[in-house]
């Protein structure tokens, strides 16, 4: 029974369909899915780990700042496990940076251009970041772009892994509805690939990322993993990708065109996108 659950579990594309005729880049499409997903072989991940990193998800939403000697204190767990888990999950303290797509090679280093900038108008500054979404048998990654002056959604993607595939592609769409004046993200090898950096170069969108100590530069976005985790994704228990991605897709369109905000004089995201004024 436990490796029939340990199989459950890591097999996260199980849904995808080689033999039904439609193409896999038709099935990842509908999924809502980075096309690499369906190529994507699961490793192990056995269910008393994914019960745990829930638990660990749960804790960081709400101390983002506990490293993993305080997640092990909290959570009664033996530290290099929380350590282990913290890794397979790709989140580390929002103190002194949290970052879910940890970059050891060389890449570009741009500059932070965001300090003692006042954010005044839509378009002007555009964030995008990563976070771990909980599945009933496994886990998923959710990648958002979001204006900061409106705090639109303007963009999102799944997927099963942290390749750079979903990332590309949530840029690709955000980049249909507008056009950023800056773009700020953290320095994961997601934000820092060619070919992310050439959709911003090529349409003279000024990069700017997050350095060393500087733990509060994504703070729009820490606010809005913790209300999509807290009005969605705790609520439910997601059995398939496609599922997640159906209920995330709700979320979205209820966070972006209905959910009033106290900071945007309770306009929705969506109404001060388009008006360009709260």
């Amino acid at each position: 029974m436990r490796d029939e659950n340990n199989l459950r579990a890591r097999e996260l594309t199980s849904h995808i369909d080689k033999t039904s005729g439609l193409s896999l880049a038709l099935q990842s499409s509908l999924l809502g899915v980075s096309r690499s997903s369906c190529y994507y072989q699961p490793v192990p991940v056995p269910i008393e780990d994914i019960l745990a990193m829930n638990r660990i998800d749960e804790l960081n939403t709400k101390r983002p700042y506990f490293g993993s000697r305080r997640v092990a204190d909290a959570l009664d767990m033996n530290r290099k496990r929380a350590q282990r888990l913290m890794r397979v999950m790709g989140i580390e303290a929002l103190y002194p940076k949290r970052n879910l797509s940890l970059n050891n090679t060389p890449h570009p280093i741009y500059p932070y251009l965001l300090r003692g900038l006042p954010i005044t108008r839509v378009n002007q500054v555009w964030g995008a970041d990563i976070t771990y979404i909980r599945m009933r048998y496994g886990f998923v990654y959710l990648v958002a772009i979001l204006d900061w002056f409106s705090r639109f959604v303007v963009s999102w993607r799944l997927s099963t892994t942290l390749g750079t595939d979903f990332c590309i592609e949530a840029v690709k769409e955000a980049l249909t509805k507008g056009i950023p004046e800056i773009s700020n993200t953290d320095q994961g090898v997601q934000f820092t690939d060619s070919a992310t950096l050439s959709l911003w170069e090529d349409n003279d969108v000024k990069i700017s990322m997050d350095h060393k100590g500087r733990c509060f530069d994504n703070i729009f976005t820490e606010r809005l993993w913790r209300t999509v985790k807290y009005e969605e994704v705790y609520l439910k228990s997601y059995e398939t990708v496609l599922e997640a991605k159906q209920n995330l897709d709700e979320y979205f369109t209820f966070y972006n065109f209905e959910r009033r905000h106290q900071s945007l004089n309770k306009q929705t995201p969506a109404y001060v996108y388009f008006n360009g004024k709260h």
